[in-house]
C-alpha cells in the first residue's frame, strides 16, 4: 500500500493520539446515494439543473451556505431557510441508502479496537449526522464526539469544528490526525494545525498540495506510519473487504457497468486491484483478478479490467457478468495492469487463486 504523493516522516513531530473524520465523501459515500435529488426538487419550480454548473461547486460546504448559492443561481421563490426544509426530507429518504466508502468500516473497528478516540467532525448538521450514521452498525457508539457545523461559529474552512472536537476529547490539536475529502476540510484541519490525510474525490484533487499525505482510499491507510498500532487483518498478501458488487457488460477483458454514465456506478476511492468471483451466462462461479484503474482521457473515466484466474476457464468476448469483489491486494500505481506483464499477472493470480480457497473469502459467496 502506499501514499499517492510523496510523504516521508509521517512520524515525525508530535504524537498522534485521536483521530478527526469528516464524513461525506470520507468515510459515507452519500453523494451517489443522493445522486439526483437536487434535480427533482428543482423540477418542481420549473427549474433544470446545470451541471457544468454544478460539477464542482459547494463540495465541504455548510448546508446553510449551499441553500443560499442554490435559491441564488435558480432564481427560486423561497428563502434558503424554505429550501432546507422543503429539500431535507428527500435526502433523508436516500441517506439511508448510502454505503460506507472502501476500507471506512475496516479504519473504525481497528482504532476502537485499540482505543484509539474518534470523533466525526462534519459541516452537516449534527441532526443530520445521527440520521446518516444511524443505518451503520456501530459507527454512533465508536465516535467519542460528533460535532456539526450547527454547534460551532462556523464551519470549515474555519478550524472551529476541528478544535472543538479535540477540546470535546481532551487532546491537544497537535495530536490530532484529520482524516478528509475536500479542500475546505483540509484548509481547515490546517488552520487548526493537526496532521491531515486527504481522500479525495477526482473532483477535489487541489487537496493534493495542502495535505500531509493524499491516499486514493481508506484501505491503503498505514496506521504506523502515525504512530498508531498497525492493522492486523492481512492474510499473507490480501485483505478480506467489505464486498464490492459490480455488474455490466464484458468485452474483450474490461467490463462496461451497467449504469446510464459508467462513472456514478462505483465511488473514485474504489481504485486499486481486487479479486473475487463472477457469475457468467452459465451460472458458473469463476475465480477472477480485477484490476480498476483511473483514466481522465475517457469519459467513464474507471477502466475495469478482469482477468480469469483458471487457465482452464473461458469467457465469451461478450456477455453480461456480474461480479463480487472480496479481497484487496494493492494500490493503484498508475499503472494497467495488462497481459503483456505476464510474470506479474502470474503472480497476482496466484495470490488470489490461493485466498479464495480460504474460509474468510468463500463466505462471501
Amino acid at each position: 500500500m502506499s501514499c499517492c504523493c510523496e510523504f516521508n516522516g509521517c512520524n515525525q513531530g508530535a504524537k498522534v493520539l485521536a483521530v478527526i473524520f469528516d464524513l461525506d465523501g470520507t468515510l459515507l459515500d452519500t453523494e451517489r446515494a443522493t445522486r439526483g435529488v437536487l434535480n427533482e426538487f428543482l423540477a418542481r419550480y420549473g427549474k433544470e439543473l446545470d451541471r457544468e454548473k454544478e460539477e464542482k461547486k459547494r463540495l465541504g460546504m455548510t448546508q446553510k451556505d449551499s441553500a443560499a448559492i442554490i435559491v441564488k443561481d435558480y432564481e427560486l421563490p423561497l428563502t434558503p431557510d424554505q429550501f432546507i426544509k422543503e429539500i431535507t426530507p428527500l435526502y433523508r429518504e436516500r441517506w439511508a441508502k448510502a454505503k460506507a466508502l472502501p476500507g471506512a468500516n475496516r479504519l473504525i473497528k481497528h482504532l476502537q479496537k485499540n482505543g484509539v478516540p474518534m470523533a466525526l467532525a462534519s459541516n452537516s448538521l449534527q441532526e443530520n449526522i445521527e440520521a446518516k450514521i444511524y443505518h451503520h452498525k456501530g459507527w454512533k457508539e465508536s465516535f467519542s464526539v460528533i460535532l456539526g457545523s450547527d454547534q460551532v461559529k462556523s464551519g470549515k474552512p474555519s478550524p472551529y469544528l476541528f478544535e472543538e472536537a479535540a477540546k470535546k476529547m481532551g487532546v491537544d490539536a497537535v495530536n490530532c490526525l484529520v482524516i478528509e475529502d475536500s479542500l475546505v476540510g483540509v484548509k481547515a484541519a490546517n488552520a487548526a494545525k493537526m496532521k491531515v490525510v486527504a481522500v479525495p474525490s477526482r473532483r477535489e484533487a487541489d487537496c493534493n498540495g495542502l495535505a500531509n499525505a493524499v491516499l486514493h482510499s481508506l484501505l491503503e491507510f498505514q496506521p504506523e506510519l502515525w504512530g498508531l498500532p498497525p492493522f492486523d487483518d492481512w492474510i499473507d498478501d490480501t485483505l478480506p473487504i467489505d464486498p464490492l458488487h459490480l455488474s455490466g457488460l464484458y468485452v474483450t477483458g474490461c467490463l462496461q457497468e451497467a449504469t446510464e454514465n459508467a462513472t456514478l456506478a462505483l465511488p473514485d476511492q474504489a481504485v486499486g486491484l481486487y479479486f473475487g468471483w463472477t457469475k457468467v451466462d452459465t451460472d458458473e462461479n469463476l475465480k477472477i483478478l480485477v484490476s480498476i484503474n483511473i483514466d481522465f482521457s475517457c469519459v467513464g473515466y474507471k477502466k475495469i479490467h478482469v482477468y480469469l484466474i483458471d487457465a482452464n476457464s473461458e469467457l465469451k468476448h461478450k456477455q453480461m457478468m456480474q461480479i463480487h469483489l472480496v479481497g484487496y491486494i494493492r494500490a493503484w500505481d498508475n499503472k494497467e495492469l495488462t497481459s503483456t506483464e505476464l510474470e506479474k499477472l502470474d503472480e497476482y493470480k496466484s495470490i488470489a487463486r490461493a485466498s479464495l480457497d480460504l474460509p474468510s473469502f468463500t463466505c462471501c459467496l
